[in-house]
């Protein structure tokens, strides 16, 4: 199944640019001369990207309008803008990405690389496969086990139907083996909905790497518009602690993409989850580490003194996006439950990127080079 990009642009140049650059990366293009047309179909049609020149007039109501169509609130958004607009104004519309004029096929393509990874993610995780599987489910309150059955499955959560009498109650512990696997899932869980009959939809939460392998496999294997995804993107890590990491790629992704994270040095190998807090066009980016559990925290402990017993062994970093928070994952706050200097850096004040590099700087000039966790240049 192809990508959808509706592109809002009346300039032909850069329409052509646009043309030529998704089609290189099989995106197929649906072009608006004029806001009026953009919003109709953003009101009937579900498009993974909207694209939005933002030098006409209403073209900023576009932006703002996309996330309000429930078809299109999780598409990735692109904003054009002239090199003197802020980046900041751009991300209070909901952009995602700013790409600057005038606009090159090479810088063009760099930006729409992430945002296609972006793009595949998002779709991935909402997509739902209709299948019955017993659950077993656990409050975390009073009661006991409950018997549900599944009546559809995505990578980030499932619809069950549960009994009348039933009424949920927050967070929940879940046990169910997905059809073929030969070990059971675990997992803890929150209701995300009710429906007026006897369903409901369970949320997944903190979901350990090597179980969302898992469920991404079995839903690659079992659904009929499966597509490959794009490889991980290999980047520079450049700060890390254990609430969380910065590193450095020419194709950042998003603040609040949802991501997951492999790094490798000498014979130590870490996992994890992770949320982008910061973003820098073409530098980098900081991300917060979603995993809170005794063996995150004891693995990354274990990468940290690896790198701080050997400063001149250069890390391994792959990143692969994993989909856009949602509304109510932005909603809730996250607590870390360290004292980490990277982190309260990252949810300080927003700093521009040379301001934001010069407080990364004077981090790493604490006595050994350690901060709070932190190890700097690793």
């Amino acid at each position: 199944m192809s990508l959808n990009a509706l592109v809002l642009c009346s300039d032909e140049k850069i329409v052509r640019v646009l043309r030529r650059t998704l089609g290189d990366l099989e995106i197929s293009v649906e072009i608006c001369a004029d806001p009026d047309s953009a919003l109709r179909k953003l009101t009937r049609r579900r498009f993974e990207a909207i694209v939005v020149d933002c030098a006409g007039e209403g073209s900023s109501a576009v932006l703002r309008s996309a996330r309000s169509a429930p078809c299109n609130k999780q598409a990735v958004a692109v904003a054009i803008v002239d090199s003197t607009v802020g980046l900041k104004s751009m991300f209070d519309l909901g952009a995602h990405f700013v790409l600057y004029k005038p606009v090159s096929s090479e810088r063009a393509k760099s930006s729409f690389r992430a945002a296609r990874a972006l793009m595949k993610a998002e779709r991935r995780r909402n997509t739902r496969i209709a299948v019955q599987i017993p659950v077993v489910m656990r409050s975390l309150g009073p009661g006991g086990n409950v018997r549900v059955t599944t009546t559809d499955l995505s990578e980030g959560g499932m619809a069950v139907h549960v009994a009348d009498r039933y009424r949920s109650n927050g967070r929940v512990q879940i046990a169910f083996t997905l059809p073929g696997a030969a070990n059971p899932l675990e997992l803890s869980a929150e209701f995300a909905w009710e429906g007026t009959t006897a369903q409901a939809g369970l949320r997944f939460l903190n979901v350990p790497p090597e179980a969302t392998k898992h469920l991404q496999d079995w839903l690659k294997q079992n659904s009929p518009d499966a597509e490959p995804d794009d490889p991980p993107v290999q980047g520079q890590l450049s700060d890390l602690s254990l609430g969380g990491c910065y590193l450095e790629l020419a194709s950042p992704f998003p603040v609040s993409t949802r991501v997951s994270l492999t790094m490798r040095a000498a014979d130590v190998e870490v996992r994890a989850h992770g949320v982008v807090r910061v973003m820098h066009p073409e530098k980098g980016m900081g991300v917060e580490f979603t995993q809170e559990t005794p063996e995150h925290r004891a693995a990354v402990e274990k990468f940290l003194s690896v790198l701080s017993e050997n400063r001149s062994l250069l890390p391994e970093l792959f990143v692969a996006p994993e989909g856009l928070e949602s509304a109510a994952e932005k909603a809730k706050p996250h607590a870390s439950a360290i004292d980490d200097p990277l982190i309260e850096l990252f949810r300080g004040e927003l700093l521009s990127p040379e301001a934001f590099q010069a407080a990364l700087r004077q981090q790493r000039a604490t006595p050994a080079g350690v901060v709070g966790g932190a190890v700097a240049g690793a």
